[in-house]
């Protein structure tokens, strides 16, 4: 079972997601249209305690471990993430249900955030592959997990719908442990 954690670095911590800490997050979830790519509503108080207490519900079935992000520079909370769809027996999670408050996008925050949870992930919990699903249109997350080494490994189409009734594609990204530690430990060698 995978126990609560904190992660940080000096840019961000991230803490587990409880029902104590969630209301932190309001400001930035009622941010107009802050989860466009996605299917969950989290605009309203209501919402975001309904889908908070989801991702808690599957906390306590082992398939989720939500985390509240805190940004150490802005001195804010930012946002939430989750590991998720975590399959202990074939050793393969999801990050994802990750949203973040829209001063906070495109200041580094997620790599520094992703980078803590892919690590933690492979090397502290020894899981062997870790995924990733984007809306096909969220062109900015895309890139943002290939720069992490993540290879798109194909496109379900027209699998979830989202608030507004658009039927999205679904890109699925994946790195395994050894594409991660070559990825971001190359071992340099010289020939004499």
């Amino acid at each position: 079972m995978i126990k609560p954690i904190i992660l940080e670095n000096d840019r961000v911590r991230l803490s587990p997601l409880t029902l104590d800490n969630y209301e932190n997050l309001q400001p930035v979830a009622a941010e107009h249209k802050l989860v466009q790519y996605s299917p969950s509503d989290i605009e309203s108080p209501a919402a975001l305690k309904a889908y908070v207490e989801i991702a808690l519900d599957q906390q306590k079935q082992r398939f989720s471990l939500p985390f509240i992000i805190y940004d150490k520079q802005a001195r804010a909370f930012a946002g939430c993430t989750r590991y998720m769809n975590i399959n202990h027996k074939n050793k393969v999670l999801e990050i994802g249900s990750t949203w973040i408050g829209k001063k906070f996008q495109g200041t580094g925050l997620n790599a520094q955030m992703k980078y803590l949870l892919l690590n933690y992930a492979f090397n502290s919990l020894g899981f062997e592959k870790v995924s990733f699903r984007i809306d096909e249109r969220n062109l900015p997350s895309r890139k943002a997990v290939e720069k992490l080494g993540a290879i798109l490994e194909g496109i379900l189409r027209k699998n979830v719908y989202l608030l507004d009734g658009y039927k999205r594609n679904t890109c699925c990204y994946g790195i395994l442990k050894n594409e991660w530690e070559n990825f971001h430990n190359p071992v340099k060698t010289t020939k004499k």
